[in-house]
């Protein structure tokens, strides 16, 4: 017995010392602002175009991303590939028109057409309904009474003084009175409006993810008084005084849209360490490398947004490979994740989160960068040259905060900000980044941000404005909080209800 005791007590003290995690501040000094900015300095360059989804500097930034990863011996995250192509579709508008009787009206001069808000079609209608500002909700609605089925529906523009913000998609007067005419069955929208948001028309509209549409809207136009007065006659000046009242106006009117899709591709970067004995349980550490690309000849560098996250992940594969050749490597297996699409609506994480490469059930955990390498202007409390705001490490797991608070307390010591955790946050940070798409399918996540400051989405977002030496802390923060989820035995409770709003 004596002796059988002695060897568990030697098999035991194994286990133990196999366990027994390593101490990842060798490692966590190889993240360093010099690298950092070595990196940043090319991924927010010229060559790369600003980054826009779908398009030649797009796929420069992603083979950049790739190449880095195969010289860090990280293995394709994608079966044999290191790129999750996904599609991407975009409305190219060809011809547009407009008549009313024999008159014929100019488009970008007389009416006004989304390319993405309308479908190939050409309507021929004899019936016009004047239907106030087209609002149908609990406050007001300007439907009751008219019978606008298979009609084509003349609403004023805007909203009416006092009313509150549209509850339409995207909180916005135009989808709201989109909405109102599809839910009456109306046929199609002319929108009076004398100065109708320019930024809303282009030749080719807003890239999206589903080409086919769950709903078919409307055809809706915005119109000039010059049209309006074609259909409405002396009656125009009443309309436009709010005063209008609900009545048919007899006018063969004719609206034609003609548009092409446009069938493109993007990819999200995927790079794999495998672990040792956890393998099969994956920690993600993700950032989005797109950006919004040129307009006409000025380029949007992004090197905040998100720059800093993408340059932070190759520099996080760096520490961790290193870790591995020196025998050191995780328990867990990391995937390195740099997405495309966050820019035009989360694109790269979403078709991740609905075609896992690795199963998110055995998913522990996504480490989301976005924005770490500037200062919050609109932070008036605390030391603003060393913190970061920790995002959603409360939402689905008791297990994550006070893992991410012990690492910094530890390693870092940061002050934590949790602002954008208050659930009535205005800007809606924690939806705002490639994060949401794991956590809305269940897996917790921290999002690590830096604030809005007065260079976002603009083109003076360069390189030379970083603060490396807080970039290079807020970088090892994640390595050190990943480190532990890499390595401890447990994968993270999920004893949080998910509760989700969406977007």
């Amino acid at each position: 017995m004596r002796k059988l005791l002695f060897w568990l007590s030697i098999c035991t003290a194994g286990v133990a010392q196999a366990q027994k995690v390593p101490d990842p501040r060798p490692f966590a000094k190889t993240i360093t602002g010099d690298d950092l900015k070595k990196h940043l300095y090319i991924v927010a360059s010229k060559d790369f175009e600003g980054r826009e989804t779908a398009t030649e500097g797009q796929r420069k930034a992603a083979a950049y991303i790739e190449n880095d990863f195969r010289n860090l011996g990280l293995l394709p995250g994608n079966g044999s590939d290191y790129q999750l192509y996904y599609p991407v579709f975009q409305d190219s508008l060809e011809s547009a028109g407009l008549t009313v009787g024999d008159q014929s009206f100019e488009p970008d001069k007389d009416f006004f057409v989304s390319v993405s808000a309308n479908y190939n079609a050409e309507l021929l209608g004899s019936d016009v309904v004047f239907a106030g500002y087209g609002i149908s909700d609990n406050n007001r609605d300007d439907y009751k009474g008219l019978d606008v089925k298979g009609k084509i529906v003349l609403v004023l523009g805007g909203q009416p003084a006092g009313s509150p913000q549209p509850a339409g998609r995207r909180g916005s007067a135009f989808y709201a009175k989109q909405d109102a005419a599809q839910s009456h069955g109306a046929a199609a929208v002319l929108i009076l409006q004398s100065n109708p948001p320019r930024a809303f028309f282009g030749a080719k509209g807003n890239m999206y993810l589903n080409e086919f549409k769950k709903t078919i809207y409307p055809n809706s136009f915005y119109i000039t008084e010059k049209v309006a007065q074609a259909i409405l006659g002396d009656d125009l000046k009443t309309a436009l005084s709010g005063q209008g009242v609900g009545k048919t106006y007899t006018a063969n009117v004719g609206m034609k849209v003609h548009k092409t899709i446009l069938h493109l591709k993007s990819s999200d970067v995927l790079g794999f360490l495998e672990g040792s004995d956890l393998k099969d349980q994956i920690v993600v550490i993700s950032a989005h490398y797109d950006h919004l690309g040129k307009r006409d000849t000025v380029i949007y560098y992004g090197a905040d947004d998100d720059g800093s996250g993408t340059v932070s992940v190759l520099e996080l594969a760096e520490a961790f490979a290193k870790a591995k050749a020196a025998g050191k490597g995780p328990r867990r297996s990391i995937l390195f994740l740099a997405n495309s699409g966050e820019e035009k609506g989360l694109f790269g994480s979403q078709y991740y989160s609905e075609h896992p490469t690795y199963p998110l059930d055995h998913t522990t955990v996504d480490l989301n960068i976005d924005m770490i390498g500037r200062i919050d202007p609109n932070r008036k409390i605390g030391d603003s040259t060393n913190y970061v705001y920790v995002v959603g490490s409360d939402k689905l797991s008791t297990d994550l905060k006070p893992i991410s608070e012990g690492n910094n307390k530890k390693y870092t010591k940061m002050e934590l900000d949790y602002k954008f955790d208050d659930p009535t946050d205005p800007e809606r940070i924690y939806y705002r980044s490639d994060h949401y798409n794991f956590a809305r399918k269940g897996v917790p996540i921290i999002f690590y941000f830096d604030g809005i400051h007065r260079d976002y989405h603009k083109p003076t977002d360069t390189p030379d404005k970083i603060n490396y030496d807080i970039m290079e802390k807020r970088a090892r923060l994640v390595f050190f909080t990943a480190w532990e989820m890499a390595n401890r035995n447990d994968m993270l409770k999920r004893d949080i209800p998910l509760n989700d709003p969406g977007r």
